[in-house]
């Protein structure tokens, strides 16, 4: 039987963060992940420009004959999953009910931040579904748009990467939160400098792991050979490569050129 691979998506470097609690959960299973690096980031963009672009990289891993679609992008996910559900039979997941759902039990007080890009807040995604989930809960957002572009330049641990996390957190300790989602998967690459500035007493949601029960139904385990790795991006493979040997922990070798549009091709 042919061996099908996991997809994933984002619009960037971000996602790789959940790709590695995906490869440390599922070490048998091979995984295909895109980084849109050529339109990073998709935050700021319209509700249609995020779900055609989500579109074209669903099409593009479908392509490779994935058997599971993970939507790393939160972005993406808050308004674009009805859209690529309709594109395949395969399952989509995406990261806002995983995330939303491990807020709920992690909140004690039931004050809840949420952080994420302009497009992210602004679809009150998460909102939504922490509301489903319980009506009482308070729940505060902040868009963070400039965080995106420190994971990507790799400015973890600078000065001004400081001053930007208290420039856009100081509200959450005004309002007394006690869970504050993550919600971006760029942002978990600064998740120390954030646990720092909150002296760790505030719970921080990080989505990459929320979502591997999400994803546990869909392996079958059996097979026994160790997985293999494909990371293809749509623009500048060095900067990617630099960041993601920083995330990931280990160096990665295969990686490919693809533009999209509606069509494709590798370089």
């Amino acid at each position: 039987m042919e061996k099908r691979a996991i997809g994933i998506f984002d619009s960037g470097v971000g996602g790789l963060t959940v790709f590695k609690s995906i490869r440390e959960y599922f070490p048998y299973e091979d995984i295909i992940y895109f980084g849109d690096t050529a339109r990073v980031p998709y935050g700021p963009k319209s509700k249609h420009t995020v779900i055609n672009y989500s579109i074209q990289n669903t099409r593009f891993l479908l392509q490779q004959n994935i058997k599971l679609l993970i939507i790393a992008c939160n972005t993406s996910s808050a308004v674009a999953i009805p859209y690529l559900q309709k594109m395949t039979d395969i399952p989509v997941i995406g990261v806002i009910i995983p995330g939303a759902e491990e807020a709920l039990s992690l909140t004690k007080t039931g004050r809840v931040g949420i952080i994420g890009t302009e497009g992210t807040i602004n679809s009150n995604a998460y909102k939504n579904e922490l509301l489903r989930l319980n009506q009482k809960l308070e729940i505060f957002a902040q868009p963070c748009p400039l965080f995106v572009s420190l994971v990507e330049e790799g400015w973890l641990d600078t000065q001004v990467t400081h001053l930007i996390i208290q420039e856009y957190l100081s509200v959450f300790l005004e309002e007394k939160v006690d869970t504050l989602i993550l919600g971006c998967t760029h942002y978990p690459v600064l998740k120390a400098a954030i646990d720092t500035y909150f002296s760790g007493k505030v719970n921080l949601v990080d989505s990459s792991q929320a979502i591997i029960k999400h994803i546990k139904p869909f392996i079958d385990n059996s097979s026994l050979q160790i997985g293999k790795d494909l990371f293809y991006v749509s623009d500048n493979e060095v900067k990617f490569v630099k960041i993601a040997d920083m995330i990931l922990d280990k160096k990665v070798t295969n990686l490919k050129k693809v533009t999209l549009g509606e069509s494709w091709f590798v370089e």
